[in-house]
């Protein structure tokens, strides 16, 4: 493959770029838009195949062709990834750039801003509430038993639209209420996570895990006492703590140095508050391929549980549904290794006529942790998405 990049409009909005049937990946303005697919590529292929394209750089920026997509929930998935035809790239110093691989147009088809439509739109539950509120009391019990240390307990719900519903709609939505989270839209999967899984950026290697949850109200007051109380929660700490030695243990071997912050802040997106914790080192020169590390990651305790194979074996006994992509990653990778994955939560699955969307949602389960706290903190979580799904 010959891949050519050229300088782009900076102004182009790459939500408009992706549209209802594009790709996008991006955060704060930063990021990825793509179209079309000039091929598709095996997990374990993507950054030989990436390394193989003759890039014609016509730019003074040090950019590659990327490849995009999705690692599932479950670990012996090798997941779905491809090169997109034509890929709008922005950078956090406002540069713009346009990559299109082999005789893809240079003529992009960017698709005008949605205008308001009306819908009609039932929501019900897939996982019945009492068969939740009891694999919740199954995986404390299973912690208090000292089987395991954490279990992340999800549940599912389902968006049913009398019309279509508008992808790209969705999209500007969702960056409007969430744009400083990493939103996403690639075959009909979408949404807007908070959680940063992995980055790697030449040595720099980066991640945010999030774990340990409260709502927000809206009012500042309420909102600084209830991040007063996630702090101060010991089960919220418990829970948040887990995660962190993981990924770090995890990271250390593949790192010069690995260094994280003493004590976790609060992370607000526009419906909750999370316990969060930046942890950031220098990769070793031996170190193996992002998607490698993130796969090795994936699913964190944050979203499976600890020790990983014993939470992942209650999990499946007790949820009683596939959950696909939801708690697996998202993002893309270039041709010089550097990338992001985030944690692929508060999304939707659609259906191929759009007329359906799959919303999960889960939390993390503790010696400590209440079955109706646990259901009140998922339905806080669905509101990203069924807020932005729903709302004309």
């Amino acid at each position: 493959m010959i891949a050519t990049t050229i300088e782009f409009d900076s102004s182009v909005d790459l939500n408009d770029v992706a549209g209802s049937d594009g790709y996008l990946f991006v955060r704060s303005g930063v990021g990825y838009a793509g179209r079309g697919i000039a091929t598709r590529v095996a997990f374990s292929e993507v950054q030989e195949t990436l390394s193989a394209i003759q890039h014609h750089n016509h730019t003074d920026l040090d950019v590659a062709p990327i490849a995009m997509g999705v690692l599932p929930f479950d670990t012996s998935s090798a997941g779905d990834f491809f090169i997109p035809k034509q890929v709008v790239g922005k950078d956090e110093k406002g540069n713009c750039w346009l990559t299109t691989i082999d005789d893809a147009s240079v003529n992009l088809e960017i698709s005008q801003p949605p205008v308001a439509t009306t819908n009609t739109f039932t929501v019900r539950p897939l996982t019945p509430i009492e068969n939740y509120l009891q694999a919740v009391a199954s995986a404390r019990d299973a912690v208090r038993d000292g089987r395991i240390t954490k279990a992340v307990i999800a549940r599912e719900i389902l968006v049913e639209a009398e019309q279509s519903i508008d992808v790209h709609a969705v999209l500007q939505r969702l960056r409007s209420t969430f744009g400083n989270s990493y939103r996403y839209s690639m075959n009909g999967f979408i949404g807007a996570s908070p959680e940063l899984l992995i980055e790697v950026s030449g040595q720099t290697i980066r991640s945010h895990p999030l774990a340990g949850t409260t709502p927000r109200t809206g009012d500042p007051i309420s909102d600084n006492e209830l991040a007063r109380k996630l702090i101060s929660s010991m089960k919220d700490q418990v829970e948040h703590r887990v995660v962190i030695d993981v990924i770090h243990d995890m990271l250390l071997p593949y790192c010069s140095y690995l260094d994280w912050e003493p004590e976790p802040s609060v992370i607000q997106v526009a419906n909750v508050q999370h316990l969060g914790t930046l942890i950031e080192g220098h990769l070793s020169d031996d170190h193996p391929p992002l998607l490698e590390l993130a796969r090795m990651l994936c699913p964190t305790p944050a979203l499976g549980g600890h020790p990983r194979a014993e939470a992942l074996e209650i999990i499946d006994q007790l949820e009683g549904f596939d959950r696909k992509n939801y708690g697996g990653a998202i993002g893309w990778v270039d041709a010089h290794g550097n990338g992001t994955m985030a944690v692929a939560i508060r999304c939707a699955e659609l259906s191929e006529d759009r007329k359906t969307a799959r919303l999960i949602a889960g939390g993390g389960i503790v010696a400590a942790s209440d079955p109706d706290a646990e259901l009140a903190e998922t339905q806080a979580k669905f509101q990203a998405m069924l807020s932005a799904i729903v709302r004309p």
